[in-house]
């Protein structure tokens, strides 16, 4: 039986800042349309983390069952290294999911928008088969669509619009900024697995690419999502600290992505991506609000 500490490492707690980023980055753009509201961002953010939780229980324990991780370089996987039974880890992906259905049902009852139900009833459907079901999606190549989709634009404008009721062009600029670092983020993870998923059939967009453009998607990634906070520097002049913040802070995890020769040096990567991702929602906020 798994210890709660290998719960914990489960559930891979340096993936959760991509989950509060794009909270923090929608807040801050209902702020700026003069509708944040603390009780519907802090229910946003519970959604969001039960949400990748979720997706992190289910992945490990659709790629322990199908033996991709039989060979694994990095954190500990409930399933594939026989800590945890198979059955337990997929009913701990879905009591995460069932947690997100509930408060998101909440949220969209207290804001008063049911179009979103729809939303996020598609949003567990795709964070369930993205490796689980007969043909998961991750292992086509399509699994950094769905991270830049719901860990980026739905999350950001869904917390916009539950708060203001509108969405702005700079709640657009922040989902896809906070987009492309997630999506950097699994990136970074999937090049680290390219020899073991490629043996065990997983098509990761990583594999696809090969090593060395999926090593250089890494950087063109973060050099985006630090740009592009400049459309609006007009009107928030202080959003010229977010893209000097983020290229400085992304240089480093950049800079071994592309030298890294052995896969576990890209270990580190994963957890400066995601301090990345939580410093580039602060500072984005802060330049919007003062």
């Amino acid at each position: 039986m798994a210890t709660v500490s290998q719960w914990v490492q489960g559930a891979r707690l340096r993936t959760l800042p991509m989950a509060i980023a794009p909270v923090v980055v929608g807040s801050a753009a209902a702020a700026d349309l003069d509708g944040f509201h603390l009780g519907r961002a802090v229910l946003a953010l519970l959604v969001s983390l039960a949400l990748q939780i979720g997706v992190n229980y289910s992945n490990d324990y659709s790629d322990g069952v199908r033996g991709t991780d039989d060979v694994r370089v990095g954190p500990l996987r409930l399933t594939g290294s026989g800590a945890a039974r198979p059955g337990q880890v997929k009913a701990a992906a879905f009591a995460c999911y069932g947690a997100a259905m509930v408060l998101g049902l909440i949220l969209v009852v207290w804001a008063q928008t049911w179009w979103l139900i729809a939303v996020g009833a598609l949003a567990v459907l795709a964070a369930w088969y993205y490796t689980g079901g007969k043909k998961p999606y991750g292992y086509l190549g399509l699994g950094e669509v769905f991270v830049f989709i719901f860990f980026g634009l739905v999350a950001v404008l869904g917390t916009t619009y539950t708060q203001a009721l509108e969405i702005s062009g700079l709640a657009w600029v922040g989902a896809i900024g906070c987009g492309l670092i997630s999506t950097a983020l699994l990136m970074a993870n999937n090049v680290r697995d390219i020899p073991t998923d490629r043996e065990a059939g997983k098509r990761t967009l990583a594999v696809r690419l090969g090593d060395t453009g999926a090593r250089w998607s890494y950087p063109v990634m973060i050099g985006v999502a630090a740009l592009l906070p400049l459309i609006f520097i007009g009107q928030h002049p202080l959003l010229l600290a977010v893209a000097v913040a983020t290229l400085a802070a992304g240089f480093d995890p950049s800079r071994t992505m592309i030298r890294a020769k052995e896969r576990h040096e890209l270990i580190p990567v994963l957890k400066a991506t995601g301090m990345l991702g939580l410093m580039y929602a602060l500072l984005f906020a802060l330049a919007t609000l003062l």
